[in-house]
């Protein structure tokens, strides 16, 4: 298992992504904005590209930390529509 430096206060535990696959840490995707802002000093739109780009676009291999997002069925599916997803 990985950890992601610098987000403990957004650690939430562990995850079991697929049968076939280890242990994950998962992460609070809000709280790590959070911290951005806070300890960097970024404004929220810093924050989530700087998120994006450089921890989530960080991936490390099967061990690679998750981040979740909380959303309503409704989100979940606007944001399946708009990546072409339509199921």
């Amino acid at each position: 298992m990985l950890l992601a430096d610098g987000f403990e206060k957004a650690f939430m535990g562990v995850a079991i992504p697929n049968p076939n696959s280890e242990e994950v840490a998962i992460y609070d995707y809000y709280k790590c904005i959070d911290v951005l802002m806070k300890r960097d000093g970024m404004t929220d739109e810093e924050a989530v590209d700087y998120f994006y780009y450089n921890v989530v676009g960080a991936y490390v291999g099967a061990f690679t930390p998750i981040f979740y997002k909380t959303a309503t069925i409704q989100e979940a599916k606007e944001s399946c529509e708009y990546y072409g997803n339509n199921s």
